[in-house]
């Protein structure tokens, strides 16, 4: 009898597409799978380090699994498992642990299902992870999430990201294009693109660009896929929201009048402490950009308030 497998994501679109694409592979390998509330003989949890109660959410639910089956076969994959794996082996049930470079392996590793007394961390330094994997999201909603890009260069204070995910690269345009359409072929009509900083598209496996593309090629590349009725850029970086992108977007019948800007904090100086690589007036000029062009485009923001130093002036 099949063994069953159930999922969970905790965190962004990106670990969506990731949970997705590991539940596929191991579909693949003869497991069935089976909703994350039922008793299942394999559980995955995918985790998220952005938040400050990453290790009471992860512990919630390797309860509620172990409630579930407790002779369970618990996998704990995703950025808190790169950040905290030796902390998270320690919890009591927790048979598997798999860092950032080791997570798509996870079929190798689930050959073995017996329960461990002491959980195993099988865990390698983050530079280890320097390859893209392909990966998107389906069933879980009526659109798909699709990963374009992966890791980070970037070194703002408050971000564990680089730390968890790597340095940043991405697919191939050809290969994009290429999961749309299998996006389309499941009857998905809208995709999301995502990664953890989009605009940065066009950095290879090596962390090199390759000169021959950029985000805005990328966009257009995909505005020619017919049978796909909305695209939506996830968040992206002000400083990598160029005026060819707004105004290809403006012009697109395919791409929604959405974007998700972070902004973080509207003062230069905090920008300067967090590392930011924009300033408030560069902000407020894409956002006037986008407005002259788009009326009633929606704009996504995120704000960090309470930044050490952070006075009241500041913070109005």
């Amino acid at each position: 009898m099949a063994k069953k497998v159930a999922l969970h994501t905790l965190g962004c679109k990106l670990n969506f597409t990731e949970t997705s694409t590991i539940g596929r592979m191991l579909k693949e390998e003869g497991f069935q799978a089976v909703p994350f509330e039922e008793a299942a003989d394999v559980y995955v949890l995918n985790t998220c380090s952005v938040t400050d109660n990453a290790d009471r959410k992860c512990r919630y639910f390797i309860r509620q699994a172990l409630n579930k089956n407790p002779e369970a076969f618990v996998v704990i994959v995703g950025c808190y498992a790169q950040l905290k794996p030796k902390e998270i082996s320690d919890i009591p049930g927790v048979d598997l642990v798999l860092g950032a470079a080791e997570k798509f392996n996870i079929v190798e590793h689930l050959k073995n299902l017996k329960k461990k007394e002491i959980g195993e961390f099988i865990s390698s330094e983050v530079c280890n992870a320097d390859f893209f994997v392909n990966a998107y999201s389906q069933g879980e909603r009526t659109r798909s999430f699709l990963k374009v890009q992966d890791g980070c260069d970037y070194t703002c204070t408050f971000c564990t990201i680089p730390l968890a995910r790597g340095i940043s690269r991405s697919d191939t345009i050809e290969n994009v294009v290429k999961s749309a359409y299998e996006i389309a072929d499941l009857g998905i009509r809208e995709i999301v693109l995502t990664g953890v900083n989009i605009g940065d598209f066009g950095k290879g496996n090596s962390g090199a660009r390759n000169k021959t593309e950029d985000f805005l090629d990328l966009i257009q590349a995909l505005d020619q896929i017919q049978e796909i009725d909305r695209f939506r850029i996830s968040s992206i970086e002000p400083n990598l929201l160029t005026d060819e992108i707004i105004e290809f977007v403006a012009q697109s019948d395919r791409f929604m009048p959405h974007f998700h800007i972070p902004l973080q904090s509207g003062n230069n100086r905090l920008l300067g402490l967090m590392r930011r690589r924009y300033k408030r007036e560069l902000y407020v000029s894409r956002v006037e950009k986008i407005k002259a062009l788009m009326p009633d485009c929606c704009i996504g923001v995120d704000v960090i308030v309470g930044f050490p130093s952070e006075s009241e002036e500041d913070f109005e």
